[in-house]
């Protein structure tokens, strides 16, 4: 799987560790910044890993700040993005299993490492379930950003 992902400073020692796991793992991961820890602005990192998602240069995004909430905001703003932040295991799964979710959004101050681990690795092997509610639901979430899209 193609994976995109990005941290501001806050999030760069887990981005390192995570690139590291996920190539192990057999993706293919393109780092999009931030290139060090030294103080950098989220919105710049969460944009690019959205839009690499958004424009299929990416078949997943993740995007890792202090506590995970900036980057989903940011991630979110995309077009075509349904970016998630979740804390659980469960969140995880039904992130991907019922919102057909394509950016996860992890704290990387407020979690230990492998529990942030844990979590890509279960939405990373997550299938959509492809139940007609999750669809219909995902459905409208697509027709309202289209609605807003509207000129």
């Amino acid at each position: 799987m193609k994976i995109a992902i990005g941290s501001d400073h806050a999030g760069f020692d887990l981005k390192q560790v995570l690139v590291k796991h996920l190539t192990e793992k057999g993706h293919q991961v393109k780092d999009m910044g931030a290139p060090n820890a030294e103080a950098s602005d989220y919105p710049v990192y969460g944009e690019k890993v959205a839009e690499a998602v958004a424009t299929h240069q990416a078949d997943r995004g993740i995007v890792v700040c202090g506590n995970g909430i900036g980057m989903s905001i940011v991630a979110n703003k995309v077009p075509g993005v349904r970016a998630a932040l979740v804390f659980t295991e469960k969140m995880a799964e039904q992130t991907r299993s019922h919102n057909d979710s394509n950016v996860l959004s992890l704290a990387g101050r407020d979690l230990p490492t492998e529990t942030n681990l844990k979590l890509a690795d279960i939405w990373l092997n997550t299938p959509f379930s492809n139940v007609d509610r999750h669809v219909r639901r995902v459905h409208e979430i697509e027709n309202i950003e289209k609605e807003h899209l509207k000129p």
